[in-house]
């Protein structure tokens, strides 16, 4: 019997991941995969994200079982077995004898013969933990809100230096409301198109009215069902299923292909982006010169040039090969200049009234979508990141002209990467002060753009401060300063 495409493609995902230090969205949204079915595309999504959330856990039932300690499994033979474990564990609708064979298969095929007998053994072991009680997203097996960091950490599958510093960062059931958030597929979400975002003859393809309503109602038409968004008034949660919005349920899984089809998204119409990621690019607001200091993928520079469209906006990206990419993502916005350069030491000297510097972070505050981070991170990681955040906060404030307004913002949890580093940048720049992200968001609330009922909420101090499990989205840091 051969490997199915979908448990096939599941391992090569993971191994690269594993080995290369890949990111596991990229790879299950790249030309690999484009010619598996739908139903394989879900399966196979499904296993490397659900592998990735539960891994410790999953490792955890293998060296219960395993004559040999895990560090000394080869790389291809762990990862089959995490498959294999994750689908008996998991899986109630996965056959046993079909997730320990096409598991074993795989160890054949990474020419791994000797190890066969062995991953037979440990995986027959598993099924008979099969039937203990799962931790799904729906009913964790925890205490009564007493658990101590380390037993959160081994509950639901988070290294426990993580967990702890975010009990204390946030208290213990912020932190338990994280971890279980991590643990969940999140939403597939979509920012829509603001008014006037686009040339009539690439906003609307031939319908009229509202470029938003116009294009809701294309992807409508289309299958695509959608439902308002939580924080704003400008995103869409895809539902899947039939019949009335009501019995709708949110797509999480491999649903978000029937998005990427479309011609909406292929022409880079809407966008696939976090609420929160959304909210952040809001709080940029209006200016006629801006600069976006770390711009790919692309999302929040495409939502600047349609909330402004007559602004000249550059967007700098450090990478060539995601340089060209963004340029392709924002090929719609003639006024958007793309350059390839460091954000440090940007190529000339010119002054913005509005910029944005998304910085790269540790990413903590997307391990529900990112779940590879958490295994890849070290605490020694966080020192470097902050040097290099407040290298590139500090170059960004030189171009902020007089008045104008900069936001800092990290994907990050992490207080070294988000208040250390605006603390320490704005002490050696006087004539820079903190704005309080409040107003900001008292405005979008009047404006109706902000739809979270508790604006109070999404805020520590004068910062923004998006939390996973608080918020129905990823988590963000952002602050607002000005000269």
């Amino acid at each position: 019997m051969p490997i199915s495409a979908a448990r096939l493609a599941a391992f090569e995902i993971l191994l690269r991941v594993q080995e290369q230090g890949a990111y596991a969205s990229e790879l299950l949204h790249s030309e690999r995969l484009a010619s598996l079915s739908a139903a394989d595309h879900g399966l196979c999504t499904e296993l490397v994200m659900g592998a990735l959330r539960w891994q410790s856990a999953l490792d955890d039932d293998i060296q219960a079982v395993s004559s040999q300690k895990l560090s000394r499994i080869d790389a291809e033979v762990l990862v089959a077995l995490r498959l294999g474990a994750y689908q008996l564990r998991f899986l109630d609708r996965v056959p046993a004898h079909a997730a320990v064979h096409e598991s074993v298969e795989l160890v054949k095929q990474a020419r791994k013969k000797s190890a066969v007998p062995f991953a037979n053994a440990v995986l027959r072991k598993l099924i008979g933990k099969s039937g203990e009680p799962k931790p799904t997203a729906g009913g964790f097996v925890l205490g009564e809100e007493s658990e101590s960091p380390e037993e959160l950490a081994s509950a639901l599958a988070h290294p426990a230096w993580l967990v702890a510093r975010w009990a204390v960062e946030f208290g213990s059931k912020s932190a338990r409301r994280i971890c279980e958030f991590d643990q969940q597929a999140p939403p597939v979400v979509l920012r829509m198109p603001a008014s006037g975002a686009f040339p009539p003859q690439q906003a609307n393809r031939g319908l009229v009215g509202d470029p938003g309503e116009a294009l809701e109602a294309q992807l409508q038409s289309g299958g695509v069902r959608l439902a308002p968004g939580r924080l704003l008034r400008s995103a869409r949660v895809v539902l899947s299923g039939t019949g009335s919005p009501t019995r709708a349920v949110v797509a999480r899984v491999g649903v978000e292909g029937d998005v990427v089809h479309t011609p909406a998204y292929l022409e880079h119409r809407l966008a696939i982006q976090d609420e929160g990621s959304q909210l952040v690019g809001a709080l940029v607001g209006r200016g006629s010169r801006i600069l976006d200091c770390c711009a790919a993928p692309g999302n929040k520079t495409a939502a600047l040039a349609e909330a402004n469209p007559r602004a000249a906006i550059v967007a700098v990206e450090l990478h060539p090969r995601r340089a060209e990419l963004l340029r392709r993502r924002i090929a719609a916005h003639a006024m958007v200049e793309v350059i390839t350069a460091d954000a440090t030491a940007l190529p000339h000297g010119r002054e913005f009234d509005r910029i944005l510097a998304d910085v790269p972070c540790s990413g903590t505050g997307t391990l529900a979508r990112n779940p590879e981070i958490k295994w890849k991170l070290r605490p020694d990681d966080l020192t470097d990141l902050h040097a290099r955040q407040k290298a590139i906060l500090a170059a960004a404030l030189r171009h902020l002209a007089a008045g104008g307004v900069m936001v800092y913002s990290t994907c990050s949890l992490e207080a070294e990467e988000n208040v250390a580093v605006v603390e320490e940048v704005l002490r050696d720049h006087p004539t820079a002060r903190l704005l309080d992200c409040r107003a900001r968001l008292h405005e979008l609330k009047a404006e109706g753009e902000l739809t979270w009922p508790d604006v109070e909420s999404l805020t520590s101090g004068p910062y923004l401060r998006t939390l996973p499990g608080t918020h129905p989205c990823d988590g963000f840091f952002a602050a607002m300063i000005t000269t």
